[in-house]
């Protein structure tokens, strides 16, 4: 069997090392990695793939930087151009990015089957690039893997039914792996003179945050006064500190460090006292290490911890009662996606 996966962003790199972990045990795979570049900061992108133990990727485009349309456009021609030499059997595409969409596209147009994995999802607010190319990505994929029951049902609203499979979260997959890792190699806390229970963690890097700076002020403000005397550990976005630096903004009591790598960031969630942050990957993150989360937008496609009180938008009074979340699986999604890619080539 003979597999393309196409990622570029921190959150796929995640998902990838749980799917590819599990593809590897199958025994006679040939699964080869297209790295798009969209995250090119070593934080961002080398430093998980050397953590996760992802093998390295086949193909680098390097492409990054450019309007959404130009980012895509170049991503879909050098994809195209690497499936033309070598089509697999399927192209496994992860989540919501601009690479997401391009590689769907890409396979899609070649009559290559397109697996896409965590799809469902929605926040039913059209002006963020991620719903946009998450619905597209839905609409082009044959065997769709869905998080959780809410993303099924979703997708049947949209009349897609064949190829579903319900099969739990990847990231809880992950953070299991990443839980015991913290625990036995993560330095970060005494790097940065921290102690358990004593900070908020902080994420702030969506362009509809970053981009607008009336709002990106206004977050800024309601991040302070929300925090109240507790410290912010603020790993900051690219993006996000090209914003501050533009707007010369600060948040009182925040430190601001560089990007952190995947085992880091997860022994900071697991010592936060709770989180804020825009990043849809960290609302879940936060709920699996039992963290209260704090969401920067106005809607979220994890509804699911928002209805269980473990999460609120910025825009809400307060939480609901607290209750466990039974829909993420139990950390053996990767195995199923595995399983059902299996049972589709035999």
């Amino acid at each position: 069997m003979r597999f393309v996966t196409i990622a570029g962003a921190r959150p796929q790199f995640v998902k990838v090392a749980v799917v590819a972990r599990a593809l590897a045990d199958l025994g006679d795979v040939d699964h080869r990695i297209i790295h798009t570049g969209q995250h090119y900061d070593h934080r961002m992108s080398a430093q998980f793939f050397d953590e996760l133990a992802i093998p390295e990727p086949d193909h680098n485009l390097g492409i990054a930087g450019g309007s959404h349309g130009q980012m895509t456009g170049r991503m879909m021609e050098a994809i195209e151009g690497i499936l033309l030499q070598a089509p697999p059997d399927a192209v496994l595409i992860y989540g919501d990015t601009n690479s997401t969409l391009a590689g769907g596209l890409a396979a899609a147009k070649l009559h290559l089957p397109v697996y896409h994995v965590e799809a469902g999802l929605r926040s039913f607010n059209r002006r963020m690039p991620e719903e946009v190319n998450r619905v597209l990505s839905d609409h082009i994929s044959e065997i769709l893997f869905c998080p959780t029951t809410t993303a099924v049902d979703h997708l049947a609203k949209e009349g897609i039914t064949d190829g579903v499979h319900l099969v739990g979260d990847v990231m809880y997959d992950a953070t299991i792996f990443a839980r015991e890792a913290a625990r036995q190699r993560s330095t970060i806390m005494g790097d940065l003179n921290l102690v358990d229970g004593s900070y908020i963690l902080l994420t702030l890097h969506r362009a509809e945050n970053t981009d607008d700076p009336s709002r990106l002020a206004e977050i800024c403000r309601y991040v302070e006064e929300h925090a109240g005397t507790s410290k912010l550990v603020f790993p900051v976005h690219p993006r996000t500190r090209h914003a501050f630096q533009r707007q010369r903004l600060e948040i009182n009591g925040c430190q601001m460090i560089e990007p952190v790598g995947y085992i880091d960031m997860h022994r900071l969630i697991a010592g936060a006292s709770m989180i804020m942050t825009d990043s849809g990957g960290l609302q879940k993150e936060a709920y699996f290490h039992r963290k209260p989360c704090l969401t920067l937008r106005d809607e979220t496609e994890w509804v699911e911890t928002i209805e269980a009180g473990w999460n609120r938008l910025w825009t809400s009074p307060g939480y609901a009662p607290r209750r466990e979340i039974d829909v993420y699986g139990d950390g053996d999604a990767g195995l199923k996606i595995a399983q059902i890619i299996q049972t589709a080539h035999c």
